[in-house]
């Protein structure tokens, strides 16, 4: 069970370039804050950072914390 206040975090890692890729799945990066392939970002796991991860999974590592 998770403290009142504690939230659970994930950590994402882009392990492909976007070149190639589709618009959508590169605003999709630039909304998770990745830009460079092997840049890691600490996010809250919430219902709208997994579905940004479930849409662009092939170009990402997702690790939790």
């Amino acid at each position: 069970m998770v403290k009142a206040g504690k939230k659970n975090k994930i950590k994402i890692t882009q392990i492909r370039s976007r070149i190639g890729y589709k618009q959508k799945a590169k605003k999709t990066l630039d909304a998770l804050g990745l830009r460079k392939i092997n840049q890691t970002v600490e996010k809250v796991d919430t219902p709208a950072i997994r579905g940004m991860i479930k849409k662009i999974d092939y170009l990402l590592k997702v690790e939790d914390i």
